[in-house]
């Protein structure tokens, strides 16, 4: 079975919980002393067995093997991937079987995380994340009067457009964000525009 960390937590002494996303469900397990074994990391995709504790207890996870990106050697490309993970981890939390949409988008992210600007792949990751789950607001109406965007936008917690009377922050040029929701593409972007995205995503989900 392969999955990615999306989460993990101290348990007793120097043991951990681990939480996994397969292709096809969200998998919680346990790991005895995993404290010590650096391949439990938040972010990493592991090659592992499932073994039972009992009734109640829950299934370890052992024999994990990392299966390793070329890039996270490069810090600011896995500090931006455990940001992106860890997001996800937080938004997928309490859930147990999932579409293998959300198995898939980190797939193809650590594929692209190889060549290309990690800002801009989390931004249009998370963004097919939102049309995948049907709240992505492509008729850019305020959230808080629902009145249409003007020629100016800001973008508050789940790319949610707003008037900037109404939530006052970064103003993004309307038609910028209009193509952006449309093509789902930061290609045309400045890198300080793809910044200000990427640092709402870090919002939250």
């Amino acid at each position: 079975m392969q999955g990615y960390v999306l989460r993990v937590l101290p348990a007793r002494g120097e043991d951990v919980k681990v939480w996994l996303l397969t292709r096809e469900r969200l998998v919680r397990a346990y790991r005895f002393y995993g404290a010590r074994h650096s391949v439990v990391t938040q972010g990493y995709k592991l090659d592992f067995e499932l073994e039972s504790m009992g009734a109640s207890s829950g299934v370890r996870l052992r024999n994990a093997l990392h299966l390793g990106f070329s890039w996270l050697g490069e810090r600011e490309r896995l500090q931006a991937w455990q940001n992106f993970v860890g997001e996800l981890g937080k938004h997928l939390r309490g859930i147990e079987e999932l579409d293998p949409f959300y198995f898939e988008l980190l797939d193809e992210c650590a594929r692209r995380f190889t060549r290309q600007n990690p800002e801009r792949v989390v931004v249009e990751a998370y963004l097919r994340l939102l049309d995948f789950e049907g709240r992505l607001h492509e008729d850019l109406r305020c959230v808080f009067c629902g009145g249409t965007a003007e020629d100016k936008v800001c973008l508050t917690q789940g790319f949610s457009p707003a008037h900037p009377r109404c939530a006052p922050r970064f103003k993004f040029e309307t038609s910028i964000i209009k193509r952006l929701f449309k093509t789902q593409s930061t290609a045309e972007m400045s890198d300080e525009i793809v910044q200000e995205l990427y640092y709402i995503v870090l919002e939250g989900f």
